[in-house]
């Protein structure tokens, strides 16, 4: 089987989503750090720093980088179909 259900897309991409957080953790912080204490004006004083997290996220998030992330899981998951199941002891 070589489709993902609906549930595991969703479990993949928001995995990839906390992957991407994590590496961006720093990016993320400064923006976070830019924004705090901020309403409307977020919107033009923190212009380049959220502009450097989506960029950072994007190249986690791509969809070349899913696609990847989604032949990964199915390979595993493939070759866990493949094990014959284990006795119970």
């Amino acid at each position: 089987m070589s489709n993902l259900s609906r549930r595991e897309e969703d479990t993949l991409l928001k995995t990839t989503k906390a992957h991407a957080l994590k590496e961006c953790d720093s990016i993320v912080k400064e923006f976070a750090d830019c924004a705090s204490g901020r309403t409307v004006s977020v919107a033009w004083a923190c212009r380049e720093k959220y502009k450097a997290v989506q960029d950072c996220m994007y190249q986690y998030t791509r969809p070349e980088s899913m696609q990847l992330v989604r032949d990964e899981y199915l390979r595993i998951r493939n070759e866990h179909q493949r094990q014959p199941p284990q006795a119970l002891s």
